[in-house]
């Protein structure tokens, strides 16, 4: 009997030793060995902990920002600041001398702090001298400063991007950096734009804190300052400095507003750098759900039927195989397929100048066929010269990154999608008039007319000019890349030149509408079939794709640029008047500064 009594009580005494060991090893791994990660959700017990016992404001999140080229704020900005912490409102402190450094009522101070549970921002205008007399308060709790905000009117959002938290992404692209460095997977992290192709470089390594600790029911713990919490490396936060012109890019945005532009855009290039001085993309991003929706797509990155602003590169083609003789004639009352035009759209015979200047079809179709029976390939030749099969955007070494690209989300244009039809001759001549299966991008559009108007130098695109230290000395700077493809003879950019220019002095060109502009034009006009179809009152009606690309002035080309106007009806023609009026508005803010 008493031999089971003490089995019994081994055993009871082996679980007590047991349950001890699994509460002891649970307490190590809480108190000691995950307190920066704790569970799979990676909680971090000491932060949590903190949190019971402080009151806090975040300062600054620690993520890099985007500043135009001349520096100023695309994402968020750094405005002087004065915090309140809710504990003031049942202590005496110095209000009154508060309230007249801010110059404003002691009354107002209280409604603010009436109903506070966390820190306030009092004011955001404030003079370094205001802030130097808070600060000389010594009082605890009030403190006057430069915080972080992020800013109300933004510019540029399908350039920027956005950013989101998604636990399973970050562990995947930064799964180091949650081991090794005690990153929270719940990071923000950039889904979109250069937000997500400057992810890594701009991850925060911490936010900027300040915090005050306090007892159970709220009340300051005298004795304990408030403390400014940051991270210990004094150039971090970066600044990306992209190549866009804050004030260009409001302006574009507010053109193609004033249009109602439903679907389209522009890009806006500076002909000597390549650089995008903008890039708006139609329908504008939904802020409060920026991944659904069309908005999510910034379309002037993606590939669409470009119509006759593509006779550029088949006329390109054709001046550097020699196929074309300028006194030579076409017919154009037919259509390609040889059928007689609609009447009110037959022009007669024309020669290759005015073919191009009104943009007769049949032209470019029976020059598109000279050109493939040489070699089926001659057009997809000249097409990627110009830089319109491949992506443009600059690429190259970033550090770490063999093959980092500014512009991630671009698009590849599209010549053919089946070799056999490159011997088919009419296959061959709907290509030639940018129909069949072309789609190419208004990005790669305008930088071909960038290349044109420089001479036929080819470069790629920069969207970013260099990446800042916090305190503004340069990190890395983008050197300018030029592509790698053959260069154009001077005679056949000439003649490019001068024939866009005539569709625009001619009086029957389809860019005579902009011939009085201050800045001298010269470009292409484009209208493509899109095959889509909708239904307006019983009937069926096409959609269209409306372009106009270009550059300008003539006499020393500066800009670059193509508006596009996509799936509209047959009747509206808004890339004319949105290309007028940022021409004039370009202008005129030359002529400002």
């Amino acid at each position: 009997m008493q031999r089971l009594i003490r089995g019994r009580i081994n055993k009871l005494g082996i679980c007590v030793v047991l349950l001890l060991s699994l509460l002891i090893g649970r307490l190590v791994q809480v108190q000691l060995i995950s307190t920066e990660s704790f569970t799979s959700n990676h909680i971090n017990l000491i932060e949590a902990s903190v949190k019971q016992r402080t009151q806090s404001l975040v300062v600054d999140e620690g993520r890099g920002r985007f500043i135009d080229r001349y520096g100023q704020p695309l994402t968020h900005d750094y405005f002087p600041s004065v915090i309140l912490f809710p504990f003031l409102k049942d202590l005496e402190w110095p209000k009154q001398e508060l309230a007249m450094i801010l110059k404003t009522q002691p009354q107002e101070i209280d409604r603010l702090l009436e109903n506070a549970k966390v820190p306030v921002v009092l004011t955001e205008s404030l003079t370094d001298e205001q802030m130097q007399q808070i600060n000389e308060l010594k009082y605890p709790g009030v403190v006057a400063l430069y915080r972080q905000f992020k800013l109300k009117e933004q510019v540029a959002k399908h350039v920027i991007g956005y950013t989101s938290e998604d636990a399973d992404t970050f562990m995947n692209r930064y799964s180091e950096k949650v081991s090794k460095e005690n990153y929270s997977p719940h990071t923000p992290i950039g889904v979109s734009g250069l937000e997500m192709a400057f992810d890594e470089i701009i991850l925060p390594e911490g936010s900027t804190k300040l915090l005050y600790h306090v007892d159970r029911f709220g009340g300051p713990l005298f004795g304990i300052d408030v403390r400014y919490m940051s991270p210990s490396n004094p150039y971090y936060p970066v600044s990306v400095k992209t190549t866009l012109d804050k004030d260009i890019q409001r302006m574009a945005e507010e053109v193609l507003e004033s249009h109602q532009v439903k679907k389209g855009g522009i890009v806006l290039l500076d002909i000597a750098s390549n650089e995008i001085l903008a890039m708006v993309s139609k329908p504008s991003m939904d802020s409060t759900n920026p991944s659904e929706g069309l908005g999510a797509h910034n379309l002037m990155l993606e590939p669409h039927f470009p119509g006759s602003v593509f006779k550029t590169v088949v006329t390109t083609a054709a001046y550097e195989e020699n196929v074309i003789d300028e006194t030579m004639t076409y017919n154009c009352d037919l259509k390609i397929n040889g059928n007689p035009e609609e009447e009110d759209k037959q022009m007669g015979m024309l020669d290759l100048e005015t073919s191009f200047t009104r943009s007769c079809n049949n032209t470019f179709g029976e020059i598109g066929k000279k050109l493939a029976a040489k070699d089926p390939q001659i057009i997809e030749k000249y097409a990627h010269i110009l830089g319109l099969t491949g992506k443009v955007g600059w690429s190259g070494q970033l550090f770490g990154f063999s093959d980092f690209h500014q512009i991630p989300e671009e698009k590849k244009g599209i010549i053919w999608t089946d070799d056999k039809e490159k011997r088919v001759p009419l296959a061959v001549a709907q290509t030639s008039i940018g129909q069949k299966d072309v789609k190419v991008t208004p990005l790669s559009v305008a930088n071909m007319m960038a290349t044109i108007a420089r001479g036929g130098v080819s470069m790629e695109v920069k969207l970013v000019e260099e990446i800042l230290y916090k305190n503004g000395t340069p990190l890395f700077s983008f050197p300018e890349h030029k592509r790698e493809v053959d260069k154009l003879s001077s005679y056949t950019i000439m003649q490019i030149q001068h024939l866009l220019r005539e569709v625009v002095t001619s009086e029957v060109g389809t860019g005579r509408l902009m011939k009085d502009l201050p800045y001298q034009v010269a470009g292409k006009s484009g209208t493509a079939q899109t095959g889509k179809v909708i239904n307006m009152n019983g009937n069926d009606v096409e959609l269209y794709n409306r372009w106009f690309a270009g550059y300008f002035p003539i006499q020393s080309p500066k800009y670059a640029m193509v508006v596009v106007d996509l799936d509209v009806l047959e009747d509206e023609y808004k890339v004319t008047p949105i290309y007028k009026d940022i021409v004039q508005g370009l202008y005129e803010r030359a002529k400002e500064d």
